[in-house]
């Protein structure tokens, strides 16, 4: 399965939206998107999930890596728009509660 990533960046605030699956093969994809955005001081990240149907561990260590790099430059990282079965991934691993996770889906172009 492929990975198709989309980035919007306005001033501070980006948002990014996934869709496909996150795996070992599809990971340093979006890596490679995320991570110098999560490392910009104070920049606001949120990406929707939407449109992605599996993530694995490797996925999920991506997600901690940017989260570890947005605070690090006192920046945010936001989930939005998991399906029921990536949120429980994210929910079995405590992930969820150091994570800002909202249900809302983001809008191109807002």
């Amino acid at each position: 399965m492929n990975l198709d990533v989309k980035t919007e960046t306005l001033a501070n605030e980006m948002k990014m939206f996934v869709s496909g699956e996150i795996d070992t093969y599809t990971a340093p994809q979006l890596k490679e998107a995320l991570m110098p955005l999560a490392g910009k001081p104070g920049a606001t990240v949120t990406v929707d999930l939407g449109g992605v149907d599996y993530i694995d561990s490797t996925g999920l260590g991506i997600f901690v890596g940017a989260l570890k790099a947005a605070d690090q430059n006192n920046g945010t990282l936001r989930l939005v728009s998991l399906n029921e079965r990536v949120q429980r991934l994210f929910s079995i691993t405590g992930l969820d509660e150091v994570i800002d996770i909202e249900e809302r889906r983001e809008s191109a172009g807002k």
